[in-house]
């Protein structure tokens, strides 16, 4: 199918990539292998679409995400020549409501039948996010529900149990507490979200309905299903708006900036690093920790030392004034800004001070955090290798191996999967054999190197 006539708005961004035709296709080919629908296009297909040629429908969202990754903005259809698509959701009357979007969300991440539809959900960089003067207070009016009244008790109830699947994803991942959480949202949460009730009550509920899709945003982020989180954390920062919640909104950027950050995508990292920040002019000195050291590692993954280290010393600053005040268990610690001084120091070429960052933060780390013990012990390992020191390596991934058969983590089995590769030129050496030999009795058959 074609116009007939040159597409000049493709054209245009195009010219502003600097590819080549083959380039373009390559681009648009990586994004279909890690959307799971390999593509197979070639420069023949690029020079098709700029001559008028229109894609189809499933392929055009590839080639937008390919050109807002190299452009580092977002491309609608519109400024790439394309057909504006209708809206996924929605009627004449309206898109669909917040309410509406969780309960789809929810109900397709329970259902174990649609894991192959969750795992094609892609990380867009071309994601929109607004600011938050533009989502304080809006939300659609409360549509009557099975529950006639809403009281705080319910919000007592959601809160509770946001903690309590908040402990299950510190100790055991994001697998194993993900679908509870999922289905919490549409049985649970959503009904209370569509029932009346006095405004401050209301507001209440949005802010605990808020906190646990982002926590459900974050875990799916733990088992690799990058789309999937982006959706939650959209409906987070929904419902933080409506509720006029500060800390959440913040907390769900810099979430998004940390999944950014993870993915290598250091400008969509920064980019909501100081949206978080600049939503939360108001924040005590271990918020500001918190959102400075984030900043500080996607300034250093993007190449500007400067802003790496003045953001990194704002956060060393901010929490010693913070543990001044006095320890606070559960929310950004020693610990945390340890972890993030390493990935600072690793992306500006100091493995030797990555590696004893991270050991520091492995020290200072209260132990009921498991899940992050494990993949911060296999990271110091990697990094251990990368400076020469085997036995160390071995040590460490010893250790993470003691935890690794009680965590259910797409993030940690990555790790042990790249474990096995690393290891691979050294199984002559005793240690790496025997740490080699281990793994293969312990970790999930899928995982083991044919």
């Amino acid at each position: 199918m074609g116009t007939g006539e040159p597409n000049t708005g493709l054209a245009r961004l195009f010219r502003e990539t600097g590819w080549t035709l083959r380039q373009c296709a390559q681009a648009v080919n990586r994004i279909g292998t890690e959307r799971g629908t390999p593509q197979q296009y070639r420069a023949p297909s690029v020079h098709q679409w700029l001559s008028g040629g229109v894609p189809r429908e499933n392929a055009r969202f590839l080639i937008l995400e390919a050109f807002a990754r190299r452009l580092g903005r977002p491309i609608t259809a519109s400024e790439a020549g394309f057909p504006v698509p209708d809206p996924e959701h929605g009627t004449e009357a309206g898109p669909v409501s917040t309410v509406d979007g969780i309960i789809d969300l929810g109900r397709l991440d329970m259902d174990p039948s649609r894991r192959s539809v969750l795992g094609v959900a892609l990380f867009s960089v071309a994601l929109t996010v607004s600011d938050w003067p533009d989502v304080v207070g809006r939300m659609e009016a409360a549509q009557m529900g099975v529950r006639s009244r809403l009281g705080m008790s319910d919000v007592h109830t959601v809160t509770a149990m946001t903690e309590q699947l908040s402990s299950m994803d510190d100790q055991f991942g994001g697998r194993t507490a993900r679908p509870l959480a999922a289905s919490f949202l549409v049985n649970t949460v959503a009904p209370f979200l569509k029932a009346s009730g006095r405004e401050d009550v209301r507001r209440a509920m949005m802010s605990a309905a808020s906190d646990l899709c982002y926590l459900t945003g974050y875990m799916a982020v733990d088992e690799g299903l990058h789309g999937l989180a982006q959706r939650y954390y959209l409906k987070a920062l929904e419902l933080a708006g409506a509720s006029e919640d500060h800390l959440t909104f913040c907390t769900t950027l810099r979430g998004m900036s940390v999944q950014a950050v993870d993915l290598r995508q250091g400008p969509v990292a920064m980019r909501l690093a100081d949206a978080a920040a600049a939503s939360s002019p108001q924040a005590g000195p271990r918020m500001r920790a918190f959102l400075a050291g984030q900043q500080a590692h996607a300034a250093a993954q993007t190449g500007n030392r400067r802003s790496a280290l003045m953001y990194l010393q704002e956060a060393e600053v901010a929490m010693d004034k913070a543990e001044a005040r006095g320890k606070v268990f559960g929310s950004y610690a020693p610990a945390s800004l340890s972890y993030h001084t390493s990935q600072v120091r690793y992306e500006m070429g100091d493995v030797h001070g990555a590696v004893a960052a991270m050991e520091e933060s492995d020290r200072l780390r209260y132990g009921i955090y498991r899940r992050t013990r494990v993949k911060e012990r296999a990271i110091l390992a990697e990094r251990q290798l990368a400076t020469g020191h085997l036995e160390a390596a071995c040590k460490t991934w010893w250790l993470a191996l003691d935890d690794y058969p009680l965590v259910n983590s797409g993030r940690i089995d990555q790790r042990v999967t790249d474990m096995f590769r690393l290891l691979a030129p050294h199984l002559k050496n005793h240690d790496a054999q025997a740490l080699y030999q281990r793994a293969r009795d312990i970790v999930r058959p899928e995982l083991i190197p044919a």
